[in-house]
């Protein structure tokens, strides 16, 4: 047991007793291999989670499909996870689950990768300085290589990892704000495929597998987490065309996903473990990412993410490499802690539906008050200040590093920094909807 559980009096006048001991000390957490399960492998490296009296086991799962299941069931206690992942399964898309979250793990860290046979006919269409490509590259310069496939009759292929993932939303945004139709869901209808209309096919492949799929050629680009974009430079087989900090600046990843059984029979383990969280992402942001280094050492294990050390600097220290020899500089490609990217905002959960809506996933209209409820009943900032405030009591966090919790409303001011210039503001769903050309909005159905 840690000394920190010793029950004695902490100065600050929080004891151990008021925030209660771990129900459940010996742990199991799933995750996939990518950078963004940073947070999981430091808080077990640096020693965080024991010092919270918990003693965690974590464990690399095959798909998100599997990881879940996992959590579903009981065989995982918690998590990394698509932040679409509990809010699908509370509403019901795939398995009907009801999952939880209390911390965001990251912000940004994907990017969007075509083929080297793509991006030689996409840079005809996409403006040059100095004899390299203007970023941030749009869809449009992308348009005239798809309609050039449809009109010989060929689909035009790419890979996400999961239909309520991050990676699924982003590319449809980035396809659709480029004039390209990425597909709709009917799952009233039992069509789950997601290629209803479609003019770019998606499909679902596990992140470690992008690069050697679109080798095969399979598929022909994917947006995927990192470091699978920086391998296909590596391996010389592709090329990262847009990241998605460029296409919704500083947007909410992934989180750690627990079921609201699990949560609610050990709440204070639940605290426990977010505590540790937050500490490990203050620790992957401190000093300007001072930290990142040895970071990189850490997740290029094999046990984590097992990827070259190269290959996960590429894009955790602060720079991105596009085109081969291309390498810019990308400070907050991975933000794990700056900007409040732990706190579970429900303006974020919002976002993720009006997604599932836009592309049918839910395919019936909701009211804007629908949307608050779910996110309300997913996203759980109150566990998530309880943990920050301790920390705040045991001299190892600053209140300034956290929101107002007595004002916090859990929206952010409307949001300005898209590629397509789309404003979204969390309060109004349907209004956010109305905005876009292609998807669905107010009472259309597939």
């Amino acid at each position: 047991m840690s000394t920190l559980l010793t029950g004695s009096v902490i100065a600050t006048g929080l004891s151990a007793q008021e925030l209660g001991w771990p129900e459940k000390e010996e742990l199991k957490f799933g995750f996939i291999k990518l950078t963004d399960m940073a947070p999981l492998a430091v808080a077990y490296e640096k020693g965080y989670f024991e010092e919270e009296g918990l003693y965690v086991t974590l464990e690399a799962q095959a798909n998100w499909k599997v990881l879940l299941d996992r959590v579903i069931d009981g065989q995982l206690d918690g998590a990394h996870m698509l932040a679409g992942q509990p809010l699908g399964a509370t509403i019901g898309y795939g398995t009907k689950a009801d999952i939880i979250t209390a911390f965001s793990m990251d912000l940004n860290g994907n990017a969007i990768t075509v083929s080297n046979d793509i991006w030689k006919e996409m840079k005809k269409h996409v403006s040059h300085e100095n004899g390299k490509p203007v970023h941030p590259i749009s869809a449009v310069s992308l348009k005239p290589v798809v309609d050039d496939f449809r009109s010989k009759g060929k689909p035009f292929k790419m890979g996400m990892v999961f239909p309520v993932s991050t990676h699924n939303y982003e590319l449809r945004y980035w396809l659709a704000a480029g004039g390209i139709h990425p597909g709709y869901y009917a799952p009233h209808k039992g069509d789950t495929s997601g290629q209803i209309d479609a003019e770019a096919l998606l499909s679902v492949t596990p992140p470690p597998q992008m690069p050697s799929t679109m080798e095969a050629g399979t598929i022909h680009g994917y947006c995927v987490g990192e470091p699978w974009n920086q391998q296909a430079v590596f391996k010389g087989i592709g090329v990262p065309v847009v990241t998605d900090y460029e296409i919704w600046k500083n947007n909410p990843e992934k989180v750690f996903g627990v079921s609201k059984g699990w949560a609610e029979e050990n709440p204070n383990t639940h605290i426990r473990v977010v505590k540790a969280m937050i500490r490990a992402a203050m620790w992957l942001d401190e000093n300007n990412n001072a930290n990142r280094p040895e970071a990189v050492k850490i997740l290029s294990k094999s046990q984590y993410v097992g990827a070259d050390y190269e290959v996960i600097a590429n894009s955790m220290t602060g720079t991105f490499e596009y085109e081969k020899g291309d390498k810019r500089d990308v400070p907050d490609f991975n933000v794990f802690f700056r900007y409040n990217a732990t706190y579970p905002f429900y303006s974020d959960a919002i976002w993720y539906l009006t997604q599932m809506r836009r592309w049918g996933q839910i395919s019936e209209p909701k009211a804007d008050s629908w949307y608050k409820d779910i996110a309300k009943q997913v996203y759980r900032p109150d566990i998530y200040a309880q943990a920050a405030k301790a920390l705040i009591a045991e001299g190892k966090a600053k209140a300034v590093d956290f929101p107002e919790f007595a004002t916090e409303t859990g929206f952010k001011p409307a949001q300005t920094h898209f590629i397509d210039n789309i404003v979204y503001d969390g309060s109004t769903p349907n209004a956010y909807l109305e905005k876009f050309a292609i998807g669905l909005k107010n009472d259309s159905k597939i």
